[in-house]
């Protein structure tokens, strides 16, 4: 199993995977916060046709993840999966003849050569959940969007060989943002997003030693750097530099395998 990351942060989130049998291919795309002509491009950098794309896994509703997705996924016929509170949410923008499936957290369900665990997160959404992937040999977990990390959280991610996790904002960085304070609350708050150090704490206390492939994701743009999560995560996990890959807004990142 495989997976590539086609842009990650504010402005737009979409994380590909994919398992390729002798029998077939399984190709999912998490998320899409962008605009279909954008994606298009986007897929076509890393040589994926939108038509062959599985099914599309949604976490929650917020338009940098669920922006491009219906039209994406009315154009190529590609099922989308979200929760319910997430498709309640969302439901008076559906495009007719849309397939939706609704999943429920800690049920898994299975996807041609895929088997996807979706679980809660604490988020400011309506009915938020992260996945994780397995493939029989391997398990990826992808957690983009985290106030703060739970023992269900915790428990999935230490049965993974593959971690994305968000490592938001600095919190230096953050205070002196030019967000109103509202905003800066919200961000550092129980149901926002995980800071350098938080993201740290989470994978020291999950444990590296069985992960073969680490991303940090989700880096703000505007109270982050990526140097600053390297240092940050390296410094605590005993890690080297090299050995933390970065999902950054523009480029995502190339393909890893699990």
């Amino acid at each position: 199993m495989r997976y590539t990351s086609l842009g990650s942060g504010s402005e737009g989130n979409a994380l590909l995977i994919e398992q390729d049998r002798g029998s077939g291919r399984t190709r999912l795309m998490i998320d899409c916060g962008y605009g279909l002509r954008e994606i298009e491009q986007r897929l076509g950098l890393r040589g994926i046709e939108p038509q062959s794309l599985s099914a599309i896994l949604v976490t929650h509703e917020h338009a940098d993840h669920i922006g491009g997705v219906f039209r994406l996924a009315k154009r190529y016929q590609v099922p989308v999966v979200m929760t319910r509170g997430t498709f309640d949410a969302t439901s008076h923008k559906l495009p007719a003849g849309l397939e939706v499936r609704c999943c429920v957290s800690e049920q898994a369900f299975v996807v041609q050569d895929l088997e996807i665990f979706p679980f809660a997160v604490p988020h400011d959404a309506r009915e938020p959940v992260q996945f994780a992937i397995d493939d029989g040999h391997a398990r990826l977990g992808v957690v983009t969007d985290l106030g703060h990390a739970t023992d269900l959280v915790k428990d999935v991610l230490k049965r993974c060989q593959g971690i994305v996790l968000e490592s938001n904002h600095c919190p230096e960085l953050l205070m002196q943002s030019a967000y109103p304070l509202s905003v800066r609350n919200r961000i550092k708050g129980l149901k926002g997003h995980l800071s350098n150090e938080q993201a740290a704490d989470l994978l020291e206390e999950v444990g590296l030693g069985g992960i073969n492939v680490l991303h940090a994701a989700h880096i703000s743009q505007r109270t982050n750097l990526p140097e600053r999560v390297v240092r940050s995560w390296s410094e605590r996990l005993d890690l080297k530099p090299e050995d933390i890959g970065i999902a950054c807004q523009f480029q995502g990142f190339d393909w890893a395998q699990v």
